[in-house]
């Protein structure tokens, strides 16, 4: 069905139906991670910024937080300069370091500012080195300027929350010696929802959240508490690169964080069927499921 073919009686109803879902999210910070392979489909991107756009209009106070590994090895490609992973995480020379900065802060973080604000969005670019915002050391010799973090000063993203911008933060790092580092975006995303007291963190993938047979999408596990994940990493349920995701969706709860979800960043208006309706769109991890 198109929007074309709905009469105005079931807009109506959908619109009443989505108030419950408004009333509870209102003036409530919503953390958004975005990022990877589900910002490459350009029609998508387009979606996703007018649900942001769309969530920011009804009251919720939204943080975009963004990653960009394709666009960083793209653009390393384009210089001629291999890519190395160990782990799973980028080796990050200095050189690398200065691309990640220049591709995340710039090209990545200033387009989404823009596409949000030609949906009709008030939105404001910050990276994770201003004020400070992402403080860091090195995580691991091996890896370079592969950031952990330390601190995370907030100040610079509720003061644009109190003026109505969405912020939108590039995740890289910083020291207290001008070192820029590269941070892992799910872990920044953590971070941070847990530092604002976040109602909720979504974390927008390309997967339909986890999976009891990694093969088929039709095994999603809809909710799952810290229990849970444990015999889930367990059994190997839980493996590969769902690892680090859920890790960091644990790292949210503990930190603060109500309720984290992992979603399918490629289904068209995920973000709004997760939020404003009773379906959901992927997996939802809380501490207890069964004390909530």
């Amino acid at each position: 069905m198109y929007i074309d073919d709905i009469t105005n009686a079931q807009r109506a109803e959908v619109l009443t139906a989505a108030l419950p879902y408004i009333q509870k999210y209102n003036g409530k910070i919503v953390v958004i991670k975005y990022g990877g392979n589900a910002m490459i489909n350009e029609e998508l991107k387009q979606q996703v910024m007018e649900d942001i756009v769309l969530l920011h209009l009804i009251g919720v106070k939204i943080v975009l937080i963004h990653g960009g590994g394709p666009e960083i090895t793209d653009t390393l490609n384009k210089i001629g300069k291999e890519t190395q992973f160990v782990d799973g995480l980028r080796v990050t020379d200095k050189e690398t370091a200065e691309i990640v900065q220049m591709v995340l802060a710039g090209k990545i973080n200033k387009s989404l500012v823009n596409l949000l604000g030609t949906k009709g969005g008030k939105a404001m670019g910050i990276s994770g080195i201003d004020a400070h915002l992402i403080e860091s050391e090195v995580k691991d010799e091996r890896l370079g300027f592969v950031g952990k973090i330390t601190k995370v000063n907030v100040e610079p993203i509720t003061d644009l929350l109190e003026h109505n911008y969405i912020p939108v933060v590039s995740t890289i790092g910083c020291d207290k010696k001008g070192n820029v580092y590269n941070i892992n975006a799910d872990t920044a995303a953590a971070f941070i929802a847990g530092a604002l007291g976040a109602e909720s963190l979504i974390s927008m993938t390309d997967i339909a959240g986890v999976l009891k047979d990694k093969d088929d999408p039709a095994s999603l596990i809809p909710v799952i508490d810290l229990e849970d994940a444990k015999a889930l990493f367990n059994d190997g349920t839980i493996s590969g690169g769902m690892i680090p995701k859920v890790e960091c969706c644990i790292e949210a709860i503990n930190h603060g964080v109500k309720k984290v979800f992992i979603m399918d960043g490629r289904v068209p208006h995920s973000l709004l069927i997760e939020t404003l309706t009773d379906e959901g769109a992927g997996t939802m991890v809380m501490r207890d499921k069964n004390g909530y």
